[in-house]
């Protein structure tokens, strides 16, 4: 009897040990269903499945982003190096801080090389990740390829230089640049209540209640003189994004597929949400594999290449990344309290350049050139009170300082 009991303490103990995060509320039971509908894909249980798959949510529409033919190299490094990390004054491991949060998938590169690659809550290499607000620097980097061909002629030109309808609004009369640093001016209020702007905002692009522009076109007072600071405002990303469509006359999933994702030599087709307008929403909805999510980081540790192609031009990038390139309302703990804010990009406090892709609910993508480390994870992090939890995201810092430290970066 003792026997059995101390087996069953022990598979227990190993059950505990091997659970991940809050499993049962996000679905494990049910297998991580999609949401069965445009209303609850944002919901638990249904979050890992449908942030995974959007494309397969009954009711959202999407557009395919076309892989090239040859797949860039992205081979395991050889001997990786144990990645260690400090929270709190308590040391932790790589697979303390995967059993401490909600973390869907997670890739650390090193100089082209994977270091680690962990998937969790029953996702794999095959699942697609929903990047939320990751997607505007996607959309800056095909501002900047538009530059560079001459497709947009300045960034100093007004947004109604190429969308017409709108000509005579606030939005209309800021210039590219400023939208690219989200410093309009005009008042937009992005809180995550589900009252907020952004609420609308979402509304509109998903079901077309009211029209795009016509939601664009009804901001009409301003906080502060356009240029001036930082106000993160996902519509001004969105208007960029009709921008490009616009001034190309090309889908976003067309320029994504043409300007980056074939040179970038992606393993797997990525897509974009669609609105019933047939607009890809550029502030929030670019989604792709882990390891294509890995190759963007590291053509960007380059500068800009990927083997002999430059595939978006480096001063551009420098401008979108570089804290130094910044005006003083934009630089770190300038900006935010913590980040600076260039084109689209968030950067970080430190000597050696390092910059950010972030969406809410954790979705990352830090690179430091210098050192040729990118880090990629999805998650799935909670509100809390209607506004977001800071401990998962004061503990990804200080794991990413740990994946630096422990690669041989800069993290100071």
């Amino acid at each position: 009897m003792k026997r059995w009991t101390c087996l069953l303490a022990c598979a227990l103990a190993l059950g505990i040990a091997h659970a991940e995060p809050d499993e049962d509320v996000m679905g494990k039971p049910l297998g991580y269903p999609l949401g069965t509908n445009i209303g609850n894909w944002y919901s638990n249980p249904y979050r890992v499945g449908s942030w995974s798959a959007l494309d397969r949510v009954p009711g959202i529409r999407s557009r395919s982003v076309a892989r090239g033919g040859e797949v860039s190299a992205l081979p395991a490094a050889a001997a990786p190096p144990e990645i260690r990390y400090r929270y709190r004054n308590i040391g932790y491991s790589l697979d303390d801080y995967l059993n401490r949060r909600r973390i869907t998938s997670l890739l650390i590169i090193k100089n082209g090389q994977i270091v680690a690659e962990r998937y969790r809550y029953g996702r794999n290499e095959d699942a697609r990740f929903l990047s939320f607000s990751m997607a505007k620097s996607v959309t800056s980097l095909l501002m900047g390829v538009a530059l560079d061909r001459g497709v947009i002629a300045s960034l100093d030109d007004p947004a109604e230089k190429y969308v017409t309808d709108l000509q005579g609004s606030a939005y209309g009369g800021t210039s590219l640049r400023h939208l690219l640093r989200m410093s309009s001016g005009v008042t937009f209020s992005e809180n995550y209540s589900g009252q907020d702007d952004v609420a609308r905002l979402a509304r509109s692009t998903a079901v077309g209640n009211p029209r795009p522009i016509d939601l664009f076109r009804s901001f009409k007072d301003r906080h502060a003189e356009a240029g001036a600071k930082f106000v993160y405002a996902s519509i001004e990303t969105e208007i960029l994004g009709r921008v490009l469509a616009a001034a190309s006359r090309k889908t976003l999933a067309e320029l994504t597929s043409q300007w980056i994702w074939q040179p970038l030599g992606a393993e797997r087709d990525a897509f974009w949400r669609i609105g019933p307008d047939g607009q890809e929403h550029a502030y929030a909805a670019f989604n792709a594999s882990l390891r294509d999510w890995g190759r963007l980081g590291w053509m960007l540790a380059q500068d800009g290449r990927m083997g002999q192609q430059q595939i978006v031009p480096r001063e551009y990038l420098m401008d979108a990344t570089d804290a130094e390139r910044q005006p003083s309302a934009f630089k770190p703990q300038r900006a935010t309290r913590y980040f600076g804010y260039g084109y689209q990009f968030w950067l970080f406090p430190m000597k050696a350049r390092s910059f950010a892709l972030q969406g809410v609910h954790g979705q990352s993508l830090f690179v430091q050139p210098s050192s040729g480390i990118v880090m990629v994870q999805t998650a799935a992090y909670e509100f809390a009170s209607g506004a977001q939890d800071s401990q998962p995201y004061e503990e990804r810092d200080a794991f990413w300082r740990g994946v630096l430290r422990s690669l041989g970066g800069s993290d100071d």
